[in-house]
């Protein structure tokens, strides 16, 4: 499945995009929100927002630049967000 960014073309993220929103590790250490202004904000065990930053989406590729500078990427294939060498899925609501 190969989902496009957004209606713009600087691969920000719009309200209703499809990535938005948790992804978490089976066991559920690592915490990991995107959020749709384009900013993320992962959490690791009990601290919260550990590392925060923008992100930006093009297809099934995620590029993500933390507030400090680093930088990551990971890709989206099947439902599952693979990031760094972990391996994310999308939190279900309650």
């Amino acid at each position: 499945m190969n989902i496009s960014t957004t209606a713009a073309s600087d691969g920000l993220p719009s309200a209703g995009h499809p990535y938005c929103g948790m992804w978490v590790t089976q066991d559920g250490y690592i915490r990991h929100e995107l959020l749709p202004t384009g900013r993320y904000d992962e959490a690791r065990g009990t601290r919260h927002s550990a590392y925060q930053g923008r992100y930006w989406v093009k297809g099934n590729h995620i590029d993500y630049r933390d507030d400090t500078g680093f930088t990551a990427d990971g890709e989206f294939r099947d439902g599952v967000l693979y990031h760094a060498g972990m391996v994310l899925y999308r939190e279900q609501p309650a």
